[in-house]
């Protein structure tokens, strides 16, 4: 027969009952994170230039796939990028980095397109799946948010990154920049979509 005791968690929070100042308190700081994050989103979308349509050509040339990777949080946002292009006409798969450098290299042919993610652009595990795609003359696209780092030298177009901070207070978790790599991963598919007339 099943239980009918309340585990501990279940039982505080059916008691817990926030006062007036603990909800103000909730929404305003829902509130400005929004509001940050909104404000970074305009500022990218101010300084798109000729990168972006570089990047949007790279991505219609490519002949097969356009192969998606990053780690970490710039990973999971790299798996929703590649998606996204895939449900919008361009064939495109996500490939982790470290799986990459462990006998998945092979998934990487020519004729694909790179799209690697990395906040900082020096992370050390995409680095072996970058000077694969170099040894294949695939070409790369890269998203990261610093113009001086190797990744942004090893790519063929690099989409940099404003220099927003995030909304996370102790920088534990990235927020401001993944939101906006997700974004500039929206506008390269719908820009690709459109000159596709798709």
């Amino acid at each position: 027969m099943g239980s009918s005791v309340d585990t501990p968690t279940a039982k505080s929070f059916r008691q817990f009952s926030p006062d007036q100042d603990f909800t103000d308190g909730a929404l305003a700081s829902g509130r400005a994170v929004i509001r940050q994050e909104a404000s970074a989103l305009f500022e990218l979308a101010d300084e798109l230039n000729a990168d972006f349509d570089a990047a949007v050509r790279l991505l219609l040339a490519t002949e097969r796939r356009v192969v998606v990777t990053g780690m970490g949080k710039s990973g999971h946002i790299g798996r929703k990028i590649a998606a996204t292009l895939a449900a919008t006409g361009t064939p495109s798969f996500f490939v982790h980095p470290a799986e990459a450098a462990h006998g998945d290299l092979g998934m990487l042919t020519p004729g694909d397109c790179l799209l690697v993610l990395s906040n900082s652009g020096s992370t050390p595990e995409i680095r072996s799946i970058v000077m694969h795609a170099r040894s294949l003359h695939v070409p790369i696209v890269s998203i990261a948010s610093r113009s001086g780092s190797p990744l942004a030298r090893q790519s063929d177009v690099f989409l940099c990154l404003p220099q927003a901070e995030e909304a996370c207070p102790v920088r534990i978790a990235p927020t401001t920049s993944t939101t906006m790599m997700l974004a500039l991963g929206d506008a390269l598919a719908i820009a690709a979509m459109r000159i596709r007339g798709i």
